[in-house]
């Protein structure tokens, strides 16, 4: 598939930031923790596999990850603005972002270019696999909030879209043989380890930092019921994550590319939402986004 950058700007109405999700402020605050990570996380991604761009000759290839890197900086700037409401709410997300930010500074620091990019093809298959899922299951979002179920839904098609681009740069650029087999392996297995522990870790933050979420203890329970109970959104990607360590992987070996011709109708969506709102279609212009 070829990604295309779009110029999308979901309205979220910032009154619902920390209760948007029809499952309550804890399956919320989870995916909202999600969010903190993107803007560190896909400038990383982006200055990954700028990295090898000069040696991308393929005419396809080239113009996939021009499309990959625009599409990326979309999601930086809607993560901006999605997470800046999270601040006004008085919730760290800057600080949060901050944290991202430092960590990943230091991997450009430490690591060989090939590592940064074998952390970046294993951070975009968890993309794609949660991605996929949610467009697969509409559990996962249900009937919440408008603007924010759009902005996840956006950002879900748009990973599936390009989901195999970094990849293809790996695979161009490094030579076949164990060397790149262990070392895509290995990034994955400290990827899952650094990223889940991060995001449980940001998760709590905002639940304790909600003034107005109630039983901030036993509400973790329907977090826990939503990602391995009922609709099961980490349950459902275990055989995904395992066929990464095949020798053979791809990500397009999970063809979920039908889901793609939703991307047109969804955007029709969003401007008729926020249009009704009496809200911008445009996004302000911002620091950080490109």
């Amino acid at each position: 598939m070829m990604p295309v950058r779009r110029d999308v700007h979901p309205h979220l109405p910032p009154a619902r930031i920390c209760d948007w999700h029809e499952r309550g402020p804890h399956v919320t605050h989870f995916i909202n923790a999600l969010s903190i990570f993107f803007p560190a996380g896909e400038r990383f991604f982006m200055d990954s596999v700028r990295n090898y761009r000069d040696r991308v000759t393929d005419p396809e290839l080239k113009q996939a990850v021009a499309g990959f890197i625009g599409q990326e900086a979309m999601h930086t700037r809607e993560h901006i603005l999605y997470n800046r409401l999270l601040d006004d709410a008085g919730l760290p997300a800057s600080k949060l972002d901050n944290a991202v930010a430092k960590l990943l500074n230091l991997l450009r620091k430490v690591l060989p270019k090939s590592w940064q990019l074998a952390h970046t093809i294993a951070l975009e298959h968890y993309t794609a696999m949660l991605a996929g899922g949610m467009l697969a299951d509409p559990r996962h979002m249900g009937n919440s909030e408008p603007g924010y179920r759009q902005v996840w839904t956006w950002h879900a098609l748009e990973e599936t879209e390009h989901k195999a681009v970094a990849y293809d740069v790996w695979n161009l650029v490094m030579k076949p043989g164990p060397y790149r087999y262990l070392l895509r392996a290995f990034t994955m297995l400290t990827t899952t380890v650094t990223f889940w522990a991060l995001v449980f870790v940001f998760h709590v933050r905002l639940v304790m930092a909600d003034r107005t979420c109630r039983n901030k203890l036993t509400g973790f329970g329907s977090v826990v019921n939503f990602l391995w109970g009922s609709p099961g959104v980490l349950r459902k990607m275990i055989p995904e994550w395992f066929d990464y360590f095949r020798p053979g992987f791809h990500p397009w070996d999970a063809d979920n590319r039908a889901a793609l011709h939703r991307i047109q109708p969804l955007i029709a969506e969003i401007e008729e939402t926020a249009l009704r709102a009496g809200a911008s279609t445009k996004a302000p212009p911002i620091r950080g986004a490109a």
